[in-house]
């Protein structure tokens, strides 16, 4: 995997056209401000059962196109036996959106792909959600909302199994992070992970920079407390000195392999990721 993103262009559309050769790309769904894609990275090998899906959204605040952030982990957890997806959502930049739209594409993806678990042979009952600081929130807000406030559509959920969650933002009240970016402060304040708090939600894995500038570690620490308070499993690997982009695999190598392992081990453990897939 190394090799193969050493030889990408450092920068640029060209970049994410080399880094994306090898996924199968789909409009999910059509919005009033253009078509939304997902980028499926297919296991290597053919198997008679489904496979587990680990899908990804990326971080830049639902500003910025970082839609091939997460090509390495797509990578690895599709060497793994899984249907790895870097996920698009609008953006502001693109389509002058902001965290509401992209909240909604997260969630609609996550039922798109469980409309579509047969054709792409994959269990919907072992889909993973991870993300990266605004990304993050919006897999969490794939499955912090009560039942009564985020019913399926059309009997679909879009509850994951599991969250993975780097350089977390979970606090968008105006103390925390982001709530400039939603359309008012009782918006920002709703949705907020920290407005959230609840027993049943899904295993997670926090991955943080203990010198993260944008989303302070101890934000973090708070949030693990009072979700294991009520009896959650959520695990927390801090990264000593690390900043807020510490995870990427262009960033620092050592701590991209080492927060990658720790994801597969936990999903091994929870049942979502086979400990010795086939192609591995």
């Amino acid at each position: 995997m190394s090799r193969i993103l050493q030889n990408v262009p450092p920068l640029g559309e060209a970049r994410d056209r080399k880094m994306l050769e090898e996924a199968s790309s789909y409009v999910y769904r059509q919005t009033p401000q253009g078509e939304v894609l997902a980028h499926l990275f297919w296991p290597t090998q053919t198997a008679l059962t489904p496979r587990p899906a680990v899908v990804f959204f990326h971080g830049g605040l639902w500003d910025a196109a970082m839609h091939t952030q997460f090509v390495p982990h797509c990578l690895h957890f599709a060497g793994r036996g899984a249907v790895a997806v870097a996920a698009e959502t609008r953006i502001f930049s693109k389509h002058a959106t902001g965290p509401l739209e992209a909240m909604d594409d997260a969630r609609e993806l996550i039922r798109w792909l469980r409309q579509h678990a047969e054709i792409f042979n994959l269990d919907p009952a072992r889909i993973t959600v991870g993300g990266a600081a605004g990304g993050a929130l919006l897999a969490l807000l794939t499955a912090m909302p009560k039942p009564k406030q985020l019913p399926p559509v059309d009997g679909i959920e879009c509850r994951p199994q599991a969250l993975l969650l780097f350089s977390a933002i979970v606090n968008t009240t105006p103390k925390g992070q982001g709530s400039e970016r939603f359309p008012d402060v009782k918006a920002a304040i709703r949705c907020s992970p920290t407005a959230l708090m609840r027993a049943k939600l899904p295993p997670m894995m926090l991955f943080h920079g203990t010198a993260d500038r944008i989303a302070p570690v101890a934000e973090v620490r708070r949030f693990r407390s009072r979700l294991r308070w009520r009896r959650n499993v959520c695990e927390l690997l801090e990264f000593e000195r690390a900043e807020h982009s510490f995870f990427n695999f262009n960033v620092n190598q050592g701590h991209f392999d080492l927060a990658l392992a720790a994801a597969d081990v936990f999903l091994v453990k929870h049942g979502l990721l086979d400990p010795k897939a086939a192609d591995l």
